[in-house]
Parts: structure tokens; C-alpha cells; sequence
């Protein structure tokens, strides 16, 4: 184990562990103090890193003998800003470049002037190619490495209290991808913590299924993307990218907007409704608001909108809403089918996770529920669920679960071994002085 980089971030340990000494001292007299933190205890981080922010989960480790607690306990929970290699942003915050001292993470209200924004886009055009997205997986390592520290400082822990770490992380969708995030996390944590990396869409799975991996998940945000996870933990991404489920109920809002407005397609509330909500006086203004940023979010903030109008009875409105719905089912409809989730006649159960703000419970108009009702009618074993805690539990749950089948395969093997060499025994007969008395022994 060793500091990946800023060793500053780690300096609290040596609080932690002048505290765990003077519990020690002051009567406990139990080593696992100066061990595991101030509490003693081991501990699972779960993380959720995605485009918008990074948030780590710090449970205690739950005995494999005893059943999950409801609600599972927390000990301590921290936030930190994007940590998707792909989105995070850079700039320098000082008059010298200088990779080491000057990167920040570029989100929210901490956002550059115009005029060091131009300057690092410049610089980064003069830099080799792989510069900026070096720079990125490093913005991108510092932010987890904080979010995780904090975590540990919050509940009086060490990084040798940690007994697994699941990395639940977007962008990560390649064995290399894990691979890579996993030697840079062993370089944190001691050799005895398990680490595991998956895509952040496996911690939202586990989110609703209690860390374990089989059904599906059907993510409606911003940016959607199916998955299904079976039994032997096979993953398939659906389509051959992401589905922008909020950004394309908006889009197609703006462009009914624009095809009432030059007469090609049918007048709507969407026009009013749309205009009032950005401050427009024109549908003329969309086209110049939305080249000015193009960003999916901002484009998928107008959904609520599109919702508003579906209730009042707008047919376009409601046209949008239904053309979204099946989409999402046959996006489900097509996982279920290839890995067999429904059983040969289409009648077992299978969980659904359900997450993202497309998908939550909106008036009269529910897209969620309008999803189960297709999918129901082909599926009649499906079981959704809307996840009770947030994907850096579902994190830390798969931690917990990847643990103890490792555990459990440790031992399976332990025995095995054992049975093995007793099978190499070989046995001995030794005739005793006393007539028709035979001794038998092993060794």
C-alpha cells in the first residue's frame, strides 16, 4: 500500500490512530484498537461515482451469519464531484501551469472565468493527445481518493479497518477499465481489503435487490441505459449506446414546439408551457437557447414540463409520454427475453429495478407504472421495485455479498484440500506379539 498522490489526504490516520492508542491505554487493553480505528471495528465501502457527483458509503462489516439489518446501518456518508473520466472537466486555478499544484475539478458555482477556460483549452490543444485524458482519470482518481478518505475520517476509521471496497463507478465498461481502477486502488488500501469495480448501472441494481445480482434494471434519467444481470452474473448492455430517455421526451417536445410554430405539425401546450418555463418570448428564442448549451441535462430539465401538459390533456404532449413508455418496454422486453429471466413460459419472477427521476411517481401521468403495465402483459412474473436506499448502499452491499461468496469458496477450497491430502494417507498394518491381533494405523 502506498499514496497514489496529495499524501495530505490521509493525515488523519494518525489522529484516528493516537485516539485507538489512548483506548488502549485507558483500560480496553484490546489491540484491534490501534488496528481498525477508534471503534475497533471493520468496515465495507460502497461508492457510486457518476457524472454528477461521487458519493462513499461506510458500513460495518455484518457477520455472513447474521441477516442484513433493516434499515442497514451507516456510519458515515461523503460527496464529492464527478468522478467519470469520460465527463470530468479541468482547468487551472493557477497563474503557472503545473500538473501537479493547479488542477480542479470544474462543477457548479466553483466554475473559471470565460478567460481560463480559453486558456486551458488552449494549452490543452498544443499537448500530446492522451495529455487531457490523462488529466481527466487523474481529476477523476483525486476525487475518489477524497470521497473515500472522508468517509473513513467521518467514522473514526483506517484504511486497515477496511475489509472490501466496491467501486460502483459510470464509464467503467471494460475488463481493462476494471482492471486498471483496481491496481490503482491497491496502491491505496493494505492487501488484505477485497476490491471490486463495476458500472455504476450494478450499484443501482443492488440498490433494490439487497446486493444481489439477478433481474434487471431499468435506469430513465437523463441518460438511460438497460442492464440485466442474471445468476451467473452476466452483464449485457442493451442497444449499442445509451437511450436519452429525459433528453429525447424533451427534444421531442422542443421540435413539436418548433413544427406548430412553422405549420407543419399541430398546435400545443407544450409552445406556452416550454416558452414560459425558459423565459422566452418566442419559439423562435429555442433555437438560439438550446445551441447555447446543448448539455442533456438542461435539455432534461424540461421533462416535468412535458408531464404538465400530458396531465391537462395536450395530445402531443401525451403522444411523447406513450412513444417513451414503449420504448422502455421493449428495451426490457428484449433483455428479459435473451437471458431467460421469465423462465420457458414466461411466467417466473424476476425483479425490476426501477431508478431515475424519468421513472418516479409524476401526477396522473406515471411513466413508471405506465412501463410495468406493458411489460406485465408479456411478463406476469415481473416484481418491481423502487429502490429504498441510494446506489452507494447497493455499493456497499455488493461489497458485502462479493465478500462473503469469496469467503465461502475459500473454505469450500480449504476442505477440499484438507480432504485431499487425508486421501494421500496411506495405511499400515503392524502384527502385534499377540496372536490373531492386528493393529492398524495411519500415517
Amino acid at each position: 500500500m502506498k499514496r497514489y498522490r496529495n499524501g495530505e489526504i490521509w493525515d488523519f490516520e494518525h489522529d484516528v490512530n493516537m485516539v485507538a492508542a489512548a483506548h488502549c491505554n485507558g483500560g480496553k487493553n484490546d489491540s484491534k484498537f490501534l488496528n481498525y480505528g477508534v471503534n475497533g471495528r471493520k468496515v465495507i465501502l460502497g461508492i457510486d461515482g457518476g457524472t454528477t457527483s461521487t458519493v462513499c458509503i461506510c458500513i460495518p462489516l455484518i457477520p455472513f451469519t447474521q441477516p442484513l439489518p433493516d434499515p442497514l446501518p451507516v456510519l458515515a456518508r461523503s460527496v464529492a464531484g464527478c468522478s467519470n473520466h469520460n465527463s470530468v472537466g479541468v482547468a487551472w486555478t493557477g497563474s503557472e501551469p503545473h500538473w501537479d499544484d493547479h488542477v480542479c475539478i470544474i462543477s457548479g458555482d466553483n466554475m473559471p472565468c470565460n478567460e481560463a477556460i480559453c486558456w486551458i483549452s488552449d494549452l490543452l490543444h498544443k499537448l500530446p493527445r492522451s495529455m487531457p485524458s490523462f488529466v481527466a482519470a487523474t481529476i477523476a482518481r483525486e476525487t475518489l481518493e477524497q470521497v473515500m478518505a472522508d468517509a473513513l475520517a467521518r467514522s473514526a476509521s483506517t484504511r486497515s479497518a477496511v475489509e472490501a471496497v466496491c467501486l460502483s463507478v459510470s464509464g467503467v465498461n471494460h475488463p481493462t477499465d476494471q482492471h486498471r481502477i483496481i491496481n490503482w486502488l491497491r496502491e491505496i488500501f493494505p492487501s488484505h481489503v477485497r476490491l471490486f469495480v463495476q458500472n455504476d448501472a450494478v450499484a443501482a441494481l443492488a440498490s433494490g435487490t439487497m446486493g444481489k445480482l439477478h433481474g434487471c434494471v431499468l435506469i430513465a434519467g437523463t441518460v438511460a441505459f438497460k442492464y440485466m444481470v442474471n445468476l451467473v452474473k452476466a452483464l449485457f448492455h442493451m442497444k449499442e449506446g445509451p437511450v436519452f430517455i429525459g433528453y429525447g421526451i424533451a427534444a421531442q417536445a422542443l421540435t413539436a414546439v418548433i413544427r406548430a410554430h412553422d405549420g407543419r405539425g399541430p398546435e400545443t401546450t407544450l409552445t406556452h408551457s416550454i416558452l414560459d418555463a425558459l423565459n422566452l418570448s418566442s419559439p423562435d428564442e429555442l433555437i438560439g437557447w438550446t445551441y447555447s448549451d446543448p448539455s442533456w441535462a438542461r435539455i432534461a430539465a424540461l421533462v416535468p414540463v412535458v408531464v404538465s401538459c400530458a396531465d391537462a390533456g395536450d395530445p402531443v404532449a401525451n403522444n411523447i409520454l406513450h412513444d417513451t413508455v414503449h420504448e422502455l418496454a421493449s428495451s426490457v422486453r428484449a433483455v428479459v427475453e435473451r437471458l431467460e429471466l421469465c423462465g420457458e413460459d414466461g411466467k417466473d419472477p424476476f425483479p425490476l429495478v426501477m431508478v431515475g427521476g424519468v421513472l418516479e411517481a409524476n401526477r396522473r401521468w406515471d411513466i413508471g407504472n405506465e412501463v410495468i403495465s406493458c411489460i406485465s402483459g408479456d411478463f406476469p412474473g415481473v416484481l418491481p421495485i423502487r429502490p429504498k436506499v441510494e446506489p452507494a448502499v447497493g455499493a456497499a452491499l455488493l461489497a458485502w455479498n462479493f465478500l462473503m461468496r469469496q469467503r465461502h469458496q475459500e473454505a469450500l477450497e480449504d476442505n477440499h484440500h484438507l480432504y485431499s491430502n487425508k486421501r494421500h494417507y496411506t495405511k499400515r498394518s503392524v502384527q502385534t506379539s499377540v496372536p490373531h491381533l492386528v493393529l492398524t494405523y495411519v500415517v
